[in-house]
């Protein structure tokens, strides 16, 4: 695979011998925001049986394209042309996701699109029903859903509220959703990153599985490895532009790193062993229990030390996101204390915890990590609104906010509009930077990284990791949160699983026994 310019490969033909149909054709689509090309005259075709990674760093514009595939962007320019039932490709009506759906278009989004104060059954079932019909054929919908997760592995208690689902679970109830619906094209906008690897493995065994009943999908993500193994054809975006395209047989995961940023390689992050020092964060028989007694903390205990990365493993919905709160203080434990550098902290709240040097990247960057609705120098804002550089007497300094959100977003590389603009236009990776620039300025001694590089491309993740190693360094500590084993084993000095609650020390950095504690 040339790095300089990658030429598309005819695509392997099906068993029968004839090539397969184009089921999908992008024409040179275009879309800006303000003046911002997030795609510029793009042009990609999907063929049926096919399943495309869509590769590129955060902001290269993979979301937006596929949003004008789903019908949320009208594009400023080009056209759409989907095969009809026949096979014949026709245009396609723009900025319309319902004329989307109708065409067989699925979209598995990023950030979840479901309405957390219904349960999964109706969820999954919104939208597919005649409004007219006096009654719900609910016997038939959840025979359908639980054939479908019994085929796929991707299990959700279908009577709970979402809303009390963890993150894990509210991915497997998207994908159950856009599987309902039975597309013939389905978009995968980072169906992984809040799955374990086993749920992964049997993911990706069940979209091979649709791929061959006649499934084409597109699926965007940043875990090469996954690519690789996953995708028959890649296509790299640079800065809105598609910069080379190759099947996935003929590609090296050198060439298409250089391809995405723009060089050659990333030099790989080195950890030489440390000596840790005093105990930073203790937490002391703690116990949490949710409404729904499905997060609860069982008496834990731990203790993070500075200089040192302590890792907590686990499948999605086993208390992660409990602990998270806890330690971010959003949560009051029902029994046990928490200790910072020595001094018990009572009643926790955020702004304690703050003040006490604890910083959290939550979860859920969305709904947790800004305000979608505030502009970029807002949300970098947030923590700071008591500093007399950002304040006078209750009147914020508007021009100094604006300039500390241009200095912050050029030191982290936070990408988009533009910083008066709503930050709800960042893409997912761009939001994670704001929010990565917003602890750092705080100075913290710890560090809660819950999900940190979920969403991210190659680059991106390389410098978050450059930003809490150089902490680490400088005496601070980590609390890595992550469902990704490889992030897990690579950074952690020592690893916690947690599991129903409870945190159990692992003896080994060994891939196969970690493992198993997940899945008890």
């Amino acid at each position: 695979m040339n790095s300089g310019l990658i030429q598309e490969s005819p695509q392997q033909s099906p068993p029968n011998g004839e090539a397969a149909p184009v089921v999908l054709h992008l024409n040179a689509l275009t879309k800006h925001f303000g003046s911002i090309a997030a795609n510029d005259k793009i042009s990609l075709t999907l063929k049926r049986s096919e399943i495309l990674a869509l590769l590129g760093e955060n902001g290269a514009g993979k979301t937006t394209l596929m949003n004008m595939v789903f019908g949320h962007y009208l594009p400023d320019a080009g056209h759409i042309d989907v095969a009809d039932h026949a096979g014949i490709l026709r245009p396609m009506p723009l900025g319309q996701p319902m004329r989307a759906l109708k065409a067989g278009i699925g979209m598995v989004h990023q950030h979840f699109t479901l309405a957390k104060n219904i349960n999964g059954l109706d969820n999954i079932t919104l939208g597919t029903e005649k409004i007219w019909h006096l009654r719900r054929n609910l016997k038939c919908a959840r025979k359908k859903i639980n054939d479908l997760m019994e085929k796929s592995g991707l299990s959700v208690p279908l009577d709970l509220p979402v809303r009390d689902l963890s993150l894990g679970e509210r991915q497997r109830v998207e994908i159950l959703k856009a599987l309902y619906r039975q597309a013939k094209i389905l978009v995968l906008d980072e169906p992984t990153a809040v799955l374990s690897p086993q749920e992964t493995s049997q993911l990706f065994a069940t979209i091979k599985q649709l791929t061959r009943d006649g499934l084409s999908v597109i699926f965007i993500a940043h875990k090469l490895h996954e690519v690789m193994a996953f995708s028959d054809r890649i296509a790299v975006l640079r800065h809105g532009k598609k910069v080379g395209e190759t099947l996935t047989r003929n590609a090296n995961e050198k060439d298409i790193v250089g391809l995405m940023i723009g060089v050659n390689s990333i030099a790989k992050t080195a950890r030489p062993p440390r000596k840790s020092g005093a105990a930073i964060l203790q937490l002391n028989n703690l116990s949490v229990a949710s409404a729904a007694q499905r997060h609860a903390l069982k008496n834990i205990s731990l203790q993070v030390k500075k200089h040192e990365i302590l890792g907590i493993a686990g499948i999605s919905g086993n208390g992660q996101k409990a602990l998270a709160q806890v330690i971010a203080g959003l949560v009051t434990p029902e029994s046990g204390n928490i200790v910072v550098n020595n001094q018990a902290i009572a009643n926790p709240t955020p702004l304690k915890m703050m003040a006490a040097g604890i910083g959290a990247i939550p979860e859920d960057r969305h709904q947790e990590g800004i305000v979608g609705a505030m502009s970029v120098a807002e949300n970098l804002i947030l923590t700071r609104l008591n500093s007399p550089n950002i304040q006078s007497f209750g009147f914020l300094k508007q021009k100094a906010i604006f300039y500390n959100a241009k200095l912050l977003a050029k030191s982290y590389d936070i990408r988009g509009p533009g910083v008066t603009f709503p930050t709800r236009l960042l893409s997912g990776g761009n939001i994670q930077k704001l929010i990565l620039a917003r602890i750092f300025e705080q100075k913290p001694r710890l560090v809660l990284a819950n999900q940190p590089t979920r969403g991210l491309d190659v680059g991106a993740a390389y410098k978050l990791w450059q930003r809490l190693l150089s902490l680490s360094d400088a005496g601070g500590a980590i609390i890595l949160i992550s469902e990704d084993l490889d992030e897990i084993l690579s950074f952690s000095d020592r690893i916690l699983v947690l599991r129903n609650g409870i945190l159990i020390q692992a003896e080994s950095h060994e891939r196969s026994e970690i493992g198993r504690m997940m899945a008890g």
